[in-house]
């Protein structure tokens, strides 16, 4: 049985079956998440955008088609090979860990889709938000998109079968340890594999402890794509503007 080597995400992320099991992504959704969020920060026309844990890139190349200068990255070296595959004047993709700062400053920072408060260490979350506000213009933005996690707890599916490609994934769900575990176990070609998703429970309260401790000023919170407002409870997502 093939399983996760290191940190889950470096593994997981850098196959096809993750790919492949949420490949039913709502692309529109998340273009109409990049309108409204570039309109509200009003970057200008030729703003230099960072996508930070980009996969392969689907808002990257969307911010692009808008007319921004865009670089997305990502660890996984296969997503962003993929992603690269896109690439353009004004559009590039590189291999990066989110915990280091870039030379390079930008005038928004995006981390979208939960993309967060995947380490083993709770301090690399802190390291993680000075990297990029670090990485900021001095009139820059920076926006985490992360699930509101109490909403996620209290509808958490415990367990479910995925079937997807061909491939019946089971994926089992629980709440421990100030985490959302996520266990996924399919076959595919004769052989069995087993991966791991572990994200670590941060509230808004969270957030805001680390962003005080990191000199990053929270500007707004949103719940949903639509940039409506939050709701502790019943918001399914936790959208933080901050510089």
């Amino acid at each position: 049985m093939q399983k996760e080597t290191n940190n889950w995400f470096a593994s997981w992320f850098d196959t096809p079956y993750y790919h492949i099991l949420y490949k039913d992504r709502d692309y529109e959704e998340a273009q109409l998440f990049m309108d409204n969020i570039t309109q509200y920060l009003n970057l200008p026309d030729d703003a230099k955008i960072l996508d930070l844990a980009c996969g392969k890139g689907r808002h990257s190349i969307y911010l692009s088609q808008l007319g921004y200068d865009v670089t997305g990255a990502d660890l996984s070296e296969n997503s962003i090979e993929e992603a690269s595959k896109s690439s353009n004047e004004k559009l590039h993709f590189t291999v990066h860990d989110m915990r280091m700062p870039f030379e390079e400053k930008f005038d928004a920072i995006f981390n979208l889709f939960t993309s967060f408060g995947y380490f083993e260490n709770d301090s690399d979350n802190l390291v993680t938000l000075r990297a990029i506000h670090d990485s900021l213009s001095e009139y820059g933005f920076g926006v985490i998109d992360f699930m509101n996690v109490n909403h996620v707890i209290n509808n958490l599916v415990p367990e479910e079968v995925k079937t997807v490609d061909g491939i019946d994934f089971h994926i089992k769900r629980y709440h421990i340890d100030n985490h959302i575990i996520k266990e996924i176990n399919f076959e595919d070609k004769g052989q069995k594999f087993h991966f791991t998703e572990k994200v670590q429970a941060l509230t808004l309260e969270d957030f805001e402890a680390m962003m005080d401790e990191a000199g990053i000023y929270l500007l707004d919170t949103f719940g949903d794509y639509k940039l409506k407002k939050f709701f502790k409870n019943e918001s399914e997502r936790l959208i933080m503007i901050f510089k």
